[in-house]
């Protein structure tokens, strides 16, 4: 049996004990043998279904299934188990300075001369900056007003010394996002400190000759290369991590905290059906993009994003079918690799309101300024780690060490990172695609193609 048919049986035998289990909980009982034993064999099942897979997001689903039936059965044993959470999250503060730098280095110094790239270029920057800008104050908004993270529990699992964020004047806003110390910088996770760095390196790169630029910049291209596999070596410990953060806070606050995570699950839902409807629908209409066609062209591709939950696994067949629809092959070999880079859509939309959903958690009031600052450090940080495998936790994990922020938070997020990455993925791909047809549209190009 495939995983596909493995994951509903999944799904349904260990929701049939959950209704059991809060009955009990209700009538203050001793949950029932039966109860106990839908939910093991549930875990089982997707154990069993994640050996068979051989799939990362499959091992997470286990580790998360494995994680939820221990912290419910076993809460003593599963006190001891926020170990494994902090073992990755030691492991992934490893790789945020070294990855941005990098990326960054690689990709902006690999193009020395922006003058170049020509229309193309700047009128697709131009569109992807406004339309990730756009998605993460969707993000932002939505989690304010759906309150997601408000009232949970977790706030209380935050080390102790965790210093709150204190409001700060325009200049000392200002002055944070300058480095004064690299070295400096990457000791304190200074993420933002570090991006402006990067971005200051490879732009002094691009200026010096080719032959001394050359060896920086393949020692840039072979750092960058070598954190990528840094991470999917250290992403083989994240069902560890999520089961062991999962059973740790069931175990010690018990399983209210699953409103607040499935309050968060809709509310990603709800504003990324907001933001397709009513960002990238206009601008479909505003450019004439023939939508029957258009639809039918992006199907597949996104059909493939939301089942894999990689942008990557899409990308070839996203690149043929924008071609087919009509956009020249230049624009698209063009714009959909830039846009992996620059427009994350759905990724940029998550990393908002996770941010804001991690400050919630912990009981932390942020402003509208600090929030701003925020999603700035974020609209920066989210270009430069297209491609790594769980990048948002990455990004989100980075960013909260910056504003003060405990990571407990985000290893609940982290749970049910699944499904939250099949959507997200999907309005990535579909982004790009639509991004393609937008700069043919403004370049004059296209030219719309029967469809059979």
């Amino acid at each position: 049996m495939k995983l596909r048919h493995w994951i509903p049986a999944c799904i349904a035998v260990f929701s049939a004990g959950i209704p059991l289990l809060l009955h009990h909980y209700r009538l203050a009982e001793t949950p029932s043998s039966l109860s106990v034993s839908l939910r093991w064999i549930a875990a089982g099942t997707f154990i069993y279904a994640g050996i068979k897979s051989k799939s990362l997001s499959a091992w997470i689903f286990a580790g998360m299934a494995l994680g939820i039936v221990t912290g419910i059965d076993f809460p003593g044993a599963a006190g001891n188990l926020g170990l494994l959470s902090q073992v990755f999250l030691r492991l992934i503060k490893t790789i945020i300075a070294p990855l941005l730098f990098g990326t960054l280095v690689a990709g902006i110094a690999g193009h020395p001369n922006l003058r170049q790239v020509g229309r193309m270029g700047w009128k697709s920057l131009v569109y992807f900056e406004i339309v990730t800008t756009l998605a993460l104050f969707i993000g932002l908004a939505a989690i304010n007003i759906s309150g997601a993270g408000r009232n949970i529990p977790v706030h209380a699992a935050a080390p102790a010394g965790v210093p709150e964020i204190k409001q700060q004047s325009p200049a000392d806003i200002i002055l944070h996002i300058f480095p004064e110390n690299v070295a400096k910088s990457v000791a304190e996770g200074q993420v933002l400190q570090v991006v402006v760095f990067s971005i200051l390196f490879a732009v002094g790169l691009a200026m010096v000759p080719e032959g001394k630029r050359k060896p920086v910049l393949a020692f840039a291209e072979g750092l960058s290369e070598v954190m990528f596999r840094f991470t999917n070596i250290i992403m083989y410990f994240a069902p560890f991590a999520v089961g062991g953060a999962i059973a740790y806070t069931i175990g010690k606050y018990g399983t209210e905290v699953f409103g607040n995570l499935l309050s968060l699950l809709l509310t990603l839902y709800i504003a990324l059906v907001i933001f397709v409807f009513f960002i990238f629908l206009p601008v479909a209409l505003l450019f004439r993009v023939p939508l029957k066609k258009f639809t039918e062209a992006v199907a597949g591709p996104v059909s493939l994003a939301f089942a894999t939950a990689s942008s990557e696994a899409a990308l070839p067949r996203a690149m043929e079918e924008m071609e087919k629809l009509g956009v020249p092959r230049k624009i698209v070999s063009f714009v959909i690799p830039a846009g992996y880079s620059f427009n994350l859509d759905g990724t940029t939309l998550y990393l908002s309101l996770a941010s804001v959903f991690v400050a919630q958690a912990a009981g932390i009031e942020m402003s509208f300024g600090m929030q701003l600052l925020m999603v700035f450090t974020l609209m920066l940080t989210s270009k430069g780690v297209a491609g790594v495998p769980r990048a948002s936790l990455v990004i989100l994990l980075g960013t909260a060490a910056s504003f003060n922020l405990p990571a407990e938070p985000i290893f609940l997020l982290l749970g049910i990172d699944a499904l939250m990455d099949m959507a997200r993925t999907s309005v990535n791909v579909l982004g790009n695609c639509l991004a393609s047809v937008v700069v043919a549209k403004w370049e004059g190009e296209f030219h719309s193609s029967s469809r059979s």
